[in-house]
């Protein structure tokens, strides 16, 4: 089997739609693949209705978070996406994105450049407006030659010079509100220098006491170094660990099923998941 446990579609900040995106899943040959867009489960309908036979749905989000002044990202897979409260915390990081790229397009417009917000609105389309779209938006405008080289201090990295917060959840909350909805919990590329500061390993020790389920090891992200020592951190805390693509269409250089995670891994993820259940394709897409 291969897995691919974390892409983002339209519904945030890829450029595939959730359609799209379980049609490119079959076709780069993965038996599963989840759809955890930011801070929304908007596309799952979408993707629901295409997913096409021989391709397994997991259902998840990627939870903006934030300790210390230290920006994190938690997946969460298989929850209940009705739970009240979950559902409450996610709407208000999200509907705390429009005004947060609002403020970061008057800074860049300050520092003289000529972005608006109705570049960015366009870029975004129905998604949930973020970073990528406003770095998409330099990338038009010639600012810089990617996305990621907008993330940077010069740019709209965290710190940066055009860098603006919004409403982030504590991860302990994270944890605690996406287990409360059934759902596992974790943590995505935690050593990704090059996007800003990590929180310390010991911080990743104390959201594994909490409940924390898993670490987002094989990423592109993490080189062979970072992954052999998270996989060995891992294996001290009792953390599960997985592989990823992080895939966000043609905004990024990472394909569908770039990075993988082990079935066994997969098997307990579903295992310890009680919010919801993987979707297995009835061939949706062929009947459209």
């Amino acid at each position: 089997m291969r897995i691919d446990l974390h892409a983002h579609s339209t519904a945030s900040d890829g450029t595939d739609t959730p359609a799209e995106l379980v049609l490119g899943a079959a076709a780069a040959g993965l038996d599963v693949v989840a759809l955890t867009d930011h801070d929304t489960v908007g596309g799952y309908a979408e993707a629901l209705a295409a997913l096409p036979d021989g391709l397994t749905l997991v259902t998840g989000m990627e939870l903006s978070c934030r300790l210390d002044g230290i920006g994190m990202h938690m997946l969460a897979y298989l929850f209940d996406p009705e739970e009240p409260e979950l559902a409450r915390e996610r709407e208000l990081v999200r509907d705390d994105r429009t005004p947060r790229a609002q403020a970061m397009i008057g800074k860049l417009r300050e520092l003289g450049v000529d972005v608006t917000w109705e570049q960015v609105s366009r870029i975004a389309g129905n998604g949930s407006v973020g970073r990528p779209h406003i770095a998409t938006a330099l990338v038009e405008l010639g600012v810089v030659p990617t996305v990621s080289d907008a993330f940077t201090p010069e740019w709209i990295a965290d710190g940066g010079r055009a860098h603006a917060q919004k409403h982030e959840l504590d991860p302990f909350d994270a944890i605690r509100l996406v287990k409360a909805a059934g759902g596992v919990t974790v943590f995505a590329h935690p050593a990704a220098v090059k996007r800003g500061r990590c929180v310390p390993e010991s911080v990743v020790a104390e959201l594994a006491s909490a409940g924390l389920d898993g670490i987002e090891v094989d990423h592109m992200d993490h080189d062979t170094d970072t992954r052999g020592r998270l996989r060995a951190l891992a294996g001290d805390l009792g953390l599960l660990t997985t592989g990823s693509s992080d895939y966000h269409g043609s905004r990024k250089t990472c394909r569908l099923g770039e990075y993988t995670t082990d079935p066994e891994i997969y098997g307990e993820i579903t295992r310890r998941a009680t919010g919801a259940f993987p979707v297995p394709g009835a061939g949706g897409a062929t009947g459209a």
